[in-house]
């Protein structure tokens, strides 16, 4: 049978390599034509602004890669070396230090973008089941990076967290002897963590390909939570939100410049510029600052199993959202109960994360054991309730009516106002109304 000769709607050397290899019919279709809603705001620029945040993490870990040694032995000095030897070493490790702790800060407030508008629901669980495993690696993959410097806090950091595994009944001590490639943390441990956080990192880019493929499959949500029903109520991605995108990027990366030239070990703990020493323990041992709210959990547990249970199900249980809660509307902006107890929840959030940099005793232990309350209540119990009881607001027919209805300051995204009472703008007709957040 005659094979049916190559097609391509370009022409040139372009439309040579799409015939055989279609990627630029593929970057034209779900890229440049691909159509998204036209309310977004940029809570939505998240998602671009963590891709970028990976591509330089794992640039920039290339880099420190060709120079480091995952010795126990000269670790610590080969970092230094980095800093103080390499042609702009101390740019690349600081970007890449400071760069996971930006990447936690957007993934964050690409969480609560989902918890807020509803992203979770019918037909996108799929795709949230993916962030919160991305979400999970992401966390393996820091914990394990942590480690490398090999200063005091990586060192009984990773003997802390790698002793959890010993509450696993019966096969506990195994793996935490497999974990450590022997006894003890040591030169072993240090080689298997720095090749399980390349190995994990480029899982998460595995994933998050998936993440990107189910979202190309579904479509974006938006801030009302009401699919469009017809071509006026999106545009196409480019130019629209590539535009958007990029000036919600160079905000966020403009920040990343004044705290990685200005600040750049302000995220980080003095004591990991301690070379790791086995028969000295700090005074108070604690995680980087975005695994806070979960060390909280893990200590607001008295037991040892419990705790480690309490901590991986406060991450876990999110990925069974969108069946926990049964609510038929998206957006918190249209559930006048639902959204307090999100903001609540987010408030919870940060207290957690402050009673995990505090030591485990006194008042701070009552609080961390108050706020695990609630992130579970919030989760197994809120969020079937309200969803089953709460009334709703009056749901807009489409997304043109939101629109309208935001002019007007009908309804704003947040129960509050983020602008004094005064202020008031003037619409394209003239009109005065109050700014909708």
């Amino acid at each position: 049978m005659a094979q049916s000769p190559l097609q391509s709607p370009y022409g040139g050397i372009l439309g040579w390599i799409d015939a055989r290899l279609p990627i630029p019919r593929l970057l034209d279709r779900e890229y440049l034509k691909f159509r998204v809603p036209r309310n977004l705001n940029y809570f939505w620029s998240f998602g671009g602004i963590l891709m970028m945040s990976l591509m330089l993490l794992i640039v920039t870990g290339l880099v420190l890669a060709m120079h480091y040694k995952p010795s126990a032995d000269e670790a610590f000095a080969s970092v230094e070396h980095i800093m103080r030897d390499v042609n702009f070493g101390w740019l690349m490790r600081y970007m890449h230090m400071n760069a996971a702790s930006f990447f936690f800060i957007a993934v964050y407030l690409h969480i609560f973008r989902g918890l807020y508008f509803g992203s979770y629901k019918n037909p996108r669980e799929l795709l949230w089941i993916l962030g919160v495993i991305i979400f999970f690696l992401m966390i393996a993959t820091a914990f394990l990076g942590y480690t490398l410097p090999w200063g005091q806090m990586s060192f009984w950091g990773a003997t802390v967290i790698t002793n959890l595994f010993s509450a696993i009944p019966i096969f506990g001590d195994s793996i935490v002897t497999w974990l450590w490639g022997g006894y003890s943390v040591d030169d072993q441990t240090l080689n298997r963590f720095f090749v399980l956080h390349w190995v994990i990192a480029f899982g998460i880019v595995a994933v998050v390909l998936l993440h990107v493929t189910a979202l190309h499959i579904t479509g974006s949500n938006n801030p009302s939570g009401i699919e469009p029903r017809k071509e006026s109520e999106t545009v196409t991605f480019n130019p629209f939100m590539t535009t958007k995108d990029l000036f919600g990027a160079f905000v966020f990366f403009g920040l990343f410049a004044l705290v990685l030239f200005l600040a750049p070990n302000y995220l980080g703990h003095p004591d990991n510029y301690i070379p790791a020493d086995p028969l000295v323990t700090p005074a108070h041992i604690v995680p980087e600052w975005y695994f806070l709210p979960f060390y909280a959990i893990l200590r607001a547990v008295p037991d040892k199993l419990l705790g480690v249970v309490a901590m991986v199900a406060s991450i876990g249980l999110l990925a069974a959202l969108p069946w926990l809660d049964r609510s038929k509307v998206r957006s918190c902006v249209f559930r006048p109960v639902w959204r307090w107890l999100t903001l609540a929840f987010v408030v919870d959030f940060f207290v957690l994360m402050w009673v995990g940099a505090k030591p485990a005793e006194g008042i701070y232990v009552l609080i961390a054991q108050v706020g695990t309350a609630y992130w579970f209540i919030y989760l197994l119990i809120l969020a079937p309730l309200v969803g089953k009881y709460e009334k709703p607001k009056r749901l807009p027919n489409d997304i043109h009516e939101f629109e309208d209805m935001k002019r007007r300051g009908e309804i704003r995204f947040l129960p509050f106002p983020l602008w004094p009472s005064g202020a008031r703008r003037r619409n394209e007709e003239g009109a005065a109304v109050t700014p909708a957040e």
